[in-house]
């Protein structure tokens, strides 16, 4: 049974409701929020879908006992007894109407009712048809739903499923709300190699390397479940230092302003990583925990109207880049969600949740969100799911709600076209999905991995890394890639040499920034020496060693005294003054020197028996003026290649 054929047995009247909501059933999902086992995904039994916690709170507030609820003596088929003989006073509620739904849909069930005549018989054949091994898929199939988000914990190692279909997002309630729990900081230690000694670096790495760890297996988000009483502000350095030590050596038995303190400062820090990293920040705003003790597993909590988003002003502010999806318990809170989202550019409005999770709720905080808020800041649903088999009538409770808000307000009250309203149901469903949860940089999926692994050792194109780049061109082999959306086509080389000018008109860039060089996903160049480790011996090297050692002077001893230093003009001897040491200009070559004469009365006085510098052969008026032969060169240098522009000066 297709989506289609599902859709034909759904009682909406016709009309443009029917028209959109035909439509709307045709999109293929992505649900955006879900608590689904990726590693069991389907239902094995009909105990797991009776056994979801609407079913079993409600029956236990109509009157069944929690021990015959909670009887871990009994098995699956024992358990769907006891909840159907418990099912009649549901009857009215809309999760009645999922089960029914779910059982006609996948399992041929074709009464209206479930009770003690007819349960056997489609527990049997339910049985049956879940044992198939491609289960899951089928139901995602028929659900026409394409992925799921999941809820992760923090230490998930997330391996043994494809990311592409289940896609990771890491859960941070107990990081934030139960550091003080040793058995949670054992996990935190486990899972990173980072143990925490007080600093608050040690808090941070580990924390950023959980980040590192979801967002390189591809998580979209960062999510958190939050009390109405918690209020997210910056923590100082020496508070933050105070309840972390705190914390640390005494546990949950920390006073509550530290463990207060040390919940905010790390809920500030994972925002931070949120803005660092890219991811949403999923809101999960107004529960309280165990309000009813004994209530059976899940069935404790509630919320209260003490919530508000003015708790949340500063976060807003504080992080305008990171995105919030916010999500509120109480349909009494959704106009206040809806105002925020009106005025910030970040706040997102995120769902039906829970106790807002019925249609009379959904239609009205539907209709709010879509008159008031801009069409791209709102995710219309997610299916909250435990099980694959509730997204479909989870999602379908929905989409006829939508379907008779947008064909009343939209084209009934505005005007519209079915089709323009069926193109703002497409952006809530699903376009939104995809531009407030895009993959992050440095993400990679099982998939991708998985074709890598299959592809190597065939030839490669040297392009297969480039990722979401628009249109690039690999130099070696001049091998195109041209990227439309998520899927690379690849067109082969004609020829193995490239001509010159071909390369020349190649935009490359030489030296790309660091945001270009994350985007490609390529990992920066590394240098390696490929030469061969040298393999000589102490033997062979001795050898090399010359036998006399080489002759550099009288170093160190004074005893051999060395040839003496010869002037440079060849003077005898040099005794500095005031006047000696003046340096003066040549007037034939213009060098500065220092003064030389050959009077007897200078200071540095020149003997023709001590000039070493002068031949025997030279006369004694070369030998006494060292300027002789300059000034004969001078006389035949020929000054005929002055311009008779200079003439009148030589005149003047």
């Amino acid at each position: 049974m297709n989506a289609a054929t599902m859709s034909d047995s759904s009682s909406v009247a016709n009309g443009p409701k029917s028209e959109i909501y035909e439509a709307l059933t045709s999109i293929r999902l992505i649900d955006p929020h879900s608590h689904i086992n990726p590693h069991s995904p389907a239902s094995t039994t009909l105990a797991d879908v009776l056994g979801y916690h609407y079913y079993t709170e409600l029956a236990h507030s109509a009157g069944m006992p929690k021990s015959q609820i909670e009887d871990k003596a009994i098995g699956p088929k024992e358990l769907v007894e006891r909840l159907v003989g418990g099912l009649q006073p549901l009857e009215n509620t809309a999760q009645y109407s999922w089960l029914i739904e779910i059982c006609r849909t996948f399992f041929g069930f074709e009464e209206d009712r479930l009770h003690l005549n007819n349960w056997e018989a489609l527990y049997d054949r339910s049985e049956s048809i879940m044992a198939s091994a491609q289960w899951s898929e089928t139901v995602l199939d028929q659900s026409n739903v394409q992925a799921v988000f999941l809820t992760n914990d923090f230490d998930d190692a997330l391996e043994g499923f494809d990311t592409e279909t289940y896609i990771p997002c890491l859960r941070t309630d107990d990081l934030v709300f139960h550091l003080a729990k040793p058995e949670v900081r054992g996990r935190l230690a486990a899972c990173t190699g980072i143990e925490l000694d007080g600093s608050l670096e040690s808090l941070r790495s580990s924390l950023k390397q959980r980040f590192e760890h979801f967002v390189s297996r591809g998580a979209r988000a960062c999510a958190i479940s939050i009390p109405p009483t918690f209020t997210p502000t910056p923590v100082g350095d020496g508070r933050a230092s105070t309840a972390l030590n705190a914390v640390l050596q005494q546990g949950i038995s920390a006073d509550a302003s530290h463990r207060d303190a040390l919940a905010r400062r790390v809920f500030w820090t994972l925002a931070e990583l949120c803005d660092e990293f890219g991811l949403p920040f999923d809101l999960m705003i107004g529960v309280n925990r165990q309000v009813y003790p004994e209530g059976v597993f899940q069935g404790q909590d509630l919320y209260d109207s003490r919530v508000s988003l003015i708790q949340y002003r500063e976060l807003f502010n504080s992080f305008p880049n990171v995105k919030f999806p916010v999500s509120v318990l109480a349909s009494v809170t959704n106009q206040e969600l809806v105002s925020y989202a009106w005025i910030f550019p970040n706040v997102i409005t995120n769902g039906h949740w829970w106790y807002s999770n019925t249609p009379s709720f959904i239609a009205r905080d539907a209709a709010a969100r879509l008159e008031a808020v801009p069409q791209t800041k709102q995710i219309g649903y997610y299916s909250d799911a435990y099980k694959l088999e509730f997204i479909w009538p989870k999602f379908d409770m929905y989409r006829k709600v939508l379907s008779g808000v947008l064909a009343d307000q939209f084209v009934s009250d505005r005007g519209w076209s079915v089709e323009r309203a069926v193109e703002l149901g497409r952006k809530v469903l699903r376009d939104n999905v995809e531009e407030i949860f895009p993959l992050p940089k440095g993400a990679t999926n099982s998939s991708s991995e998985e074709a890598s692994g299959e592809d190597a050792d065939s030839p490669s194109t040297g392009v297969e890394s480039l990722g979401a780049l628009g249109v690039a061109t690999a130099v070696a082999g001049v091998t195109e890639v041209l990227d439309f959306g998520s899927t690379l086509a690849v067109e082969e080389p004609q020829q193995a040499e490239t001509d010159s000018n071909e390369l020349e008109s190649l935009d490359v860039d030489a030296l790309p920034a660091d945001e270009e060089v994350q985007e490609l996903g390529v990992d920066d160049v590394e240098l390696l020496d490929d030469t061969t480790a040298s393999e000589t011996s102490a033997e062979q090297l001795d050898s090399l060693v010359d036998d006399e050692p080489l002759d550099v002077g009288n170093l160190l001893d004074d005893e051999s005294p060395s040839e003496p230093i010869t002037q440079l003009r060849g003077e005898s001897s040099f005794s500095p003054d005031d006047d000696s040491l003046q340096l003066e200009s040549d007037p034939n070559t213009g060098e500065f020197t220092l003064p030389v004469s050959d009077s007897d009365d200078d200071d540095i006085i020149i003997t023709e028996s001590e000039n070493i510098a002068a031949s025997s052969d030279e006369s004694p008026a070369e030998r006494t003026d060292p300027t002789a032969e300059t000034v004969e060169e001078l006389e035949e240098f020929d000054l005929d290649f002055l311009s008779d522009d200079d003439e009148p000066a030589k005149e003047s």
